[in-house]
């Protein structure tokens, strides 16, 4: 572990393209997949022979469940990416944090070509995905093995590449999270000691997972305050749970702005609305929580983006950002979360 390279990245941000001042990233979405496959793994030759095409006929019944499409949890067209990030650069953004990690199939090389065709800062997230994604090699791994890999993908370069991560996570757990789920976890949390890198953690859908992910962290010995944890809003439904994870100091994510609809295929969940959503955001605000609180759409599905009848990673600059203003939020507290805070995370520390 390098004491040089951390020197060389204190301060900065590490994108695929290198390292950059906090200050160039501008307005950032914390939590996306330009590049993916989310395909479960028993079911990636299905997906391979699956011919649909996706369009406005059908996007709806996709996205709803009421037709299946294993195409749609692939997303492995990079021209289609430039063109949707390009639409994020004009509507307003800068930066999109790419977390696809171990098992859904992450292409660094894909990212690096995506932000130079953009011009889109990019930064690539590390680690392992859910249990379920896991490389059989994955089961033999010890904590420091994890650890030490991911170290790596930072320091030197991230699925035979070398190109450099510059955030961990999202690592991936379930409720209840598994042995080495849990195993990768602690991994990460001595990564993030030795790398200076913030953390982002994927919580099992449980409405207490959250929380107990959080308190084994505090237990374990390390600080909250650099770890995010993603999708409270299909994960946590009342202000109780809310402010009681928001004061453990860690980072409360709302992710998935965009999807309107309630039906939420992968559990029997009612989801929220980008309204409600906002109204947990301001919640959080009025209670003193600004500095702790992202936004972000976490596509991972071809029918979120543009080209097949979705919102798009513009969804947040073009129309809730204007909403917010609308809705009285000012215009710090807006770059508060959108530029601010990810520029606090993302640079080493």
């Amino acid at each position: 572990m390098s004491e040089n390279g951390v020197n060389a990245r204190r301060g900065k941000v590490q994108t695929v393209l290198g390292l950059v001042e906090p200050a160039a990233l501008g307005p950032t979405l914390m939590h996306e997949h330009l590049l993916i496959d989310l395909v479960p793994p028993r079911l990636a030759e299905d997906a391979d022979h699956d011919n649909t095409e996706i369009d406005l006929c059908n996007c709806w019944k996709i996205t709803y469940g009421q037709q299946p499409s294993l195409k749609n949890y692939r997303l492995n067209q990079t021209d289609v990416a430039i063109e949707e990030v390009e639409e994020m650069i004009a509507a307003g953004g800068r930066t999109v944090v790419d977390l696809t990690t171990g098992g859904l199939k992450p292409d660094p090389h894909g990212l690096v070509e995506i932000s130079r065709a953009s011009g889109a800062h990019v930064v690539m997230g590390c680690g392992h995905y859910v249990h379920e994604y896991h490389l059989p090699s994955n089961a033999s791994k010890t904590i420091d093995d994890f650890a030490a890999e991911m170290v790596e993908q930072i320091e030197v370069g991230a699925w035979g590449t070398s190109v450099r991560a510059g955030i961990i996570g999202e690592i991936g757990c379930q409720a209840p999270w598994t042995d080495q789920e849990k195993r990768v976890v602690r991994g990460a949390l001595i990564a993030q000691q030795h790398s200076g890198a913030a953390l982002n953690v994927h919580p099992g859908r449980h409405p207490d997972q959250p929380q107990e992910l959080v308190d084994t962290i505090r237990m374990l010995g390390y600080e909250t305050e650099r770890v995010i944890i993603s999708h409270i809003d299909r994960t946590i439904f009342d202000d109780e749970r809310l402010f009681r994870l928001a004061d453990s100091g860690c980072i409360i994510e709302f992710d998935l702005f965009g999807w309107e609809q309630s039906a939420y295929p992968m559990s029997d969940i009612d989801m929220p609305n980008d309204g409600a959503r906002l109204r947990m955001v301001r919640a959080l605000i009025d209670r003193g929580h600004a500095q702790q609180v992202l936004i972000s759409h976490d596509i991972c599905t071809r029918t979120r983006l543009c080209r097949y009848g979705g919102h798009g990673y513009q969804h947040i600059f073009a129309n809730i950002v204007p909403r917010m203003l609308r809705r009285n939020f000012s215009p710090a507290e807006v770059d508060q979360i959108l530029i601010e805070n990810p520029a606090r995370l993302l640079a080493f520390i």
